[in-house]
């Protein structure tokens, strides 16, 4: 029987050509000891970002290429990621290379000692954000600590999309966002519903290449969760 991988790394894809090689081969030498699969999602691009993560999969038999067939876009490229995985716990990378893998064996450690949602905190000693838009790094340490402090939330980094998730569970949850904050439902619904978290320290760096896709729009979506989940706290406080 194949030994079944414990940990899934959905890599959500589009036009990431410059930097899709460079960020897999940062991850795989922390793949075979602790049977981890790299599972590629092309998300409808454009350019050659295919043709090189199919290079890299008849090179290494961990990395696998899926296409989103819904529509394009982050959320639905992740829930394609989810649906092919395999692993007890799912874990979404940006494919930019802003998430540092050297924290991958501490989230594994954490999943096996029985946590059901493993959060990479960038908001915590040992830890840091170091580039990126000035406006988004803002935004997102106020609504992080400020949920953290306010709102009693058991993690101080509730929009970082880097997570290793305990895929039962995330199957069971429906997941209604359909930009970058699903990363943060999927979190805030953890939690709200009580399931084991813990953070663990890590850093994030701003991607060398291209242009980012940060947009102040998208920081709507993160404002309504942000509120729905301090009433929510409050009303279970008082």
């Amino acid at each position: 029987m194949k030994d079944q991988p414990f940990l899934s790394i959905v890599i959500p894809a589009r036009n990431e050509q410059e930097l899709i090689a460079s960020t897999i081969e940062n991850i795989l030498p922390y793949t075979g000891i602790n049977l981890v699969e790299i599972i590629v999602v092309d998300d409808h691009s454009t350019d050659d970002t295919s043709l090189i993560v199919k290079k890299l999969c008849s090179i290494h038999k961990e990395v696998k290429l899926v296409y989103n067939q819904k529509p394009a876009g982050f959320a639905n490229a992740l829930k394609t990621g989810f649906e092919n995985a395999s692993g007890e716990f799912v874990l979404p990378v940006m494919a930019d290379g802003c998430d540092d893998p050297e924290t991958i064996p501490l989230m594994i450690e954490k999943a096996k000692s029985g946590y059901d949602l493993i959060c990479g905190c960038r908001y915590m000693k040992g830890a840091g954000k170091i580039g990126g838009p000035k406006l988004q790094g803002f935004f997102s340490r106020f609504v992080c600590l400020s949920l953290y402090y306010l709102a009693r939330f058991p993690t101080r980094d509730i929009s970082n999309a880097f997570k290793a998730y305990r895929r039962s569970i995330l199957q069971d949850i429906r997941l209604k966002e359909n930009g970058f904050a699903i990363s943060m439902e999927a979190a805030m619904k953890f939690c709200l519903y009580g399931y084991r978290i813990c953070d663990v320290p890590t850093f994030w760096v701003g991607r060398k290449k291209g242009k980012s896709k940060f947009r102040i729009t998208r920081t709507f979506p993160y404002m309504k969760l942000y509120i729905y989940v301090l009433i929510k706290s409050w009303t279970k406080i008082l």
